[in-house]
Formats: C-alpha cells, sequence, structure tokens
C-alpha cells in the first residue's frame, strides 16, 4: 500500500499563505514546491517582476545564493570518494595561499597583532565552516579585520565576488585569520573556497566539474553558474527593501544580470536554478546519494554530510544562525530538535539570502523547495519561509 502524501484540502492554505505575499505587493511572485512519497504539488503564483506581464513558471530561473552550499559540499565529496581530497588533510598542496596562516590575538585588535596558527585548514574546516574565518556578526567596521575583508572583497553580500579566483585567493591571503581553525564555525567563505579546490583538484573550471559530475546525471539541465541570452526571459527580477524608505528596489535584473558572465563561480552563493533542478538534487540526497538508477554519491557520504558536526559550544556562538534546533554538517543546516512543526531532528538543507529556501526531511520521506525573489533582510527566516513551511508540514497525511 502506497504510503500517503498530502492532503488535497490542507495544500490549498500553502497556495493562499503564498499566494497573500504576492496580493499584499510584499513580493511579485512565489514559486513553491512540497514533494512526499512520490506525490509532487507545485505552486506558481504572480509575475518575474513588478512591471513585468510574464507569469510565474514552474521552470522560472532563481538566484539559488546559498542554497549553492549543498551542492558544492556533495561535489567535495566525490572528490573525497575518488581519494582525490581528503577530510583532513591540509588544503594547501591545493591552495597555497591559505599555506602558513597566522591568527588575530582578538578579533577587536590589529591586523598585525597575530600568532602562527595552530595548524593548517583542513577540507573538513572548510566543510563545516570552521577554517578560522568568515562572515563576522557584528554591525560594520566593528573592527579592523570587518574593515579590510570588506575593502578586499569578502565582505557578506548577495552577488557573486567579482574577482577572478586566482586573485581572489591572493586577497585572501593578504587577511590573518580570526580564529585557530577548526575552532569557531564562521559563515560563508568556506564555500567559496571549496569552489576554487574543487577546480583546482579536479583540473576543469567549477561549471564544468559541476555540470558532468552532478548537473547531467540529474537531469539539471537549467542549473549553473550563468544565464544565456534565452534563459534570461525566465529568470525572475531579484527585489532587496531599501531600509531609508522602506520601499522594494530592483536588485540584479535580467536584462543586465550578474549572472550573465560572472568572473567568478560562487561555490558559497553563485547559482540560478529551477524547483525542479534543486528537487533532483535533494532527492539525491534524501535517497543517500541515489537518484533513480544514477548513483552520485555513497550512502556513507551522505550520512556524514548531514550529520552535526559542531560542538555545542561552536553552536552557542552561531545562535543567529541556528536558534535552539539546528546544528551544521558539510555544507548545510541540520536540525537537532523539533520546536516548530518542520524542524524534525535528521533534516538537512538551507537558505538562500536571495529569497530561496530548500530542505529534505528523511523521516517523513519530504521535500520543500521555495523560490522567491525578495532578498532576505537578517540570517532569521523571513515570514514567508514560516509561512511557506508551516504549510508544507501541515498539509501532511498520514
Amino acid at each position: 500500500m502506497t504510503k500517503a502524501g498530502f492532503s488535497k484540502d490542507r495544500l490549498s492554505r500553502l497556495h493562499h499563505a503564498m499566494a497573500g505575499y504576492v496580493e499584499r505587493g510584499e513580493m511579485p511572485g512565489v514559486v513553491a514546491l512540497v514533494w512526499r512519497n512520490g506525490e509532487t504539488h507545485v505552486d506558481a503564483v504572480g509575475k518575474l517582476a513588478f512591471e513585468a506581464h510574464e507569469p510565474m513558471r514552474r521552470d522560472t530561473l532563481f538566484r539559488i545564493a546559498s542554497m549553492t552550499k549543498p551542492i558544492i559540499a556533495a561535489a567535495a565529496m566525490i572528490l573525497v570518494e575518488e581519494c582525490v581530497l581528503r577530510l583532513d588533510e591540509p588544503v594547501d598542496r591545493f591552495l597555497p595561499e591559505l599555506a602558513n596562516r597566522r591568527v588575530l590575538k582578538q578579533i577587536d585588535g590589529p591586523l598585525e597583532d597575530t600568532v602562527p596558527a595552530k595548524r593548517g585548514i583542513t577540507l573538513r574546516d572548510l566543510l563545516t565552516f570552521r577554517l578560522g574565518i568568515g562572515a563576522v556578526m557584528a554591525p560594520p567596521d566593528s573592527f579592523p579585520i570587518q574593515t579590510a575583508m570588506k575593502e578586499a572583497g569578502f565582505a557578506p553580500g548577495p552577488n557573486p565576488p567579482a574577482h577572478v579566483p586566482d586573485d581572489w585567493m591572493k586577497n585572501l591571503s593578504s587577511l590573518p585569520l580570526v580564529h585557530h581553525p577548526g575552532e569557531t564555525w564562521m559563515y560563508h567563505i568556506g564555500s567559496d573556497i571549496l569552489g576554487v579546490l574543487i577546480a583546482r583538484a579536479s583540473g576543469m573550471t567549477l561549471g564544468r566539474f559541476l555540470k558532468e559530475r552532478i548537473f547531467d546525471p540529474l537531469g539539471m539541465k537549467d542549473t549553473g553558474f550563468s544565464v544565456s541570452i534565452e534563459q534570461a526571459k525566465r529568470l525572475a527580477t531579484s527585489y532587496m527593501l531599501n531600509p531609508g524608505t522602506g520601499e522594494l528596489v530592483v536588485h540584479d535584473s535580467p536584462l543586465d544580470s550578474r549572472w550573465s558572465n560572472p568572473a567568478f563561480e560562487s561555490g558559497g552563493g553563485g547559482l540560478v536554478s529551477t524547483v525542479d533542478d534543486y528537487l533532483a538534487f535533494c532527492l539525491m540526497m534524501l535517497g543517500k546519494g541515489s537518484y533513480g538508477s544514477t548513483r552520485i554519491l555513497s550512502r556513507p557520504s551522505v550520512e556524514l554530510m548531514t550529520s552535526d558536526q559542531l560542538t555545542q559550544e561552536q553552536k552557542g556562538k552561531a545562535r543567529i544562525f541556528f536558534a535552539d534546533h539546528s546544528s551544521w554538517g558539510f555544507g548545510m543546516g541540520v536540525n537537532i530538535r523539533r520546536d516548530q512543526l518542520w524542524s524534525t531532528p535528521g533534516r538537512f538543507g538551507w537558505d538562500g539570502g536571495v529569497g530561496t529556501s530548500g530542505y529534505s526531511d528523511p523521516a517523513e520521506n519530504m521535500v520543500g523547495i521555495l523560490m522567491t525573489q525578495r532578498m532576505m533582510q537578517s540570517p532569521e527566516p523571513p515570514r514567508v519561509f514560516v509561512d511557506f513551511w508551516t504549510s508544507a508540514y501541515q498539509a501532511i497525511d498520514e
């Protein structure tokens, strides 16, 4: 007997919740997908842009931002399984810019007041964001290291880096680490470095490696780091809130998109994709590395990637990201305690800062993917995320 998926009556609540955001003018459109026990429901509401007439469609392209991170982690684990990379080996062999690092004595100290790093940076450090540098969660320019990171092009933001990878790594090598490798979780930069590492270790561009080893095998035909002229017709306009006026303004337009020909293929947040493409990746992860007749990773690799990798102290220092219910695996968040309808222990995935969310839930045999084009304003999930996940889980039919 086939297990039930969703209640049709309750799925209507998901539609009304998402449509409300469009009707109120909070965003021009939404595409929401829920999958459970083989049953898929997709709802496309609104338009590609406020000023456009083209409707939002199932195959609309979105900038998935940090939902790129789990894909990059999977790519790294492919190379681990092939013994090209090793989890606990320093990455200096491929990334000499990260060799012989120095570490700030104090986060608020001058950049010259450093000590030698206790050890080298490993692949595990990059995957778990414990390499010693990343987003400093404090008001801008609170510390000298923040100012230096901003001037070098490493300030947190929604756009791919402006430098080519080699120049980007050279700029990174000029900065001290904020913490010793392995000690503290710091967001984002680890995935961008990971992308450079994958490219150098594989001997091909990151985009080509992902296409050959993940996208083509999974049928992810619309996923990549750039959009063609033809694809731009399906790319949703991205918006951000102007804090001064409270109005939504264009962050990125398909007509002159930063994603038309980016200089840097950002492993931390550079991919564009569709709900169906990203579903294929999520189903592969939910299937312990296998999707249909295609195996991308082994079961042990996926189990390792989706397990809690942080100490209690490390989780506590990153509370703004994890609250009391989550932690970090390899390139993705992992729920460890249920305090919401949706935070089932073992559920894994991540959000994208340009307005997307995607998680897989082994306990419920379920995937949810939300694509909007309104940029997040903080690491805390916006209301549309909360309402999507609430609506998705209340629709479960058992």
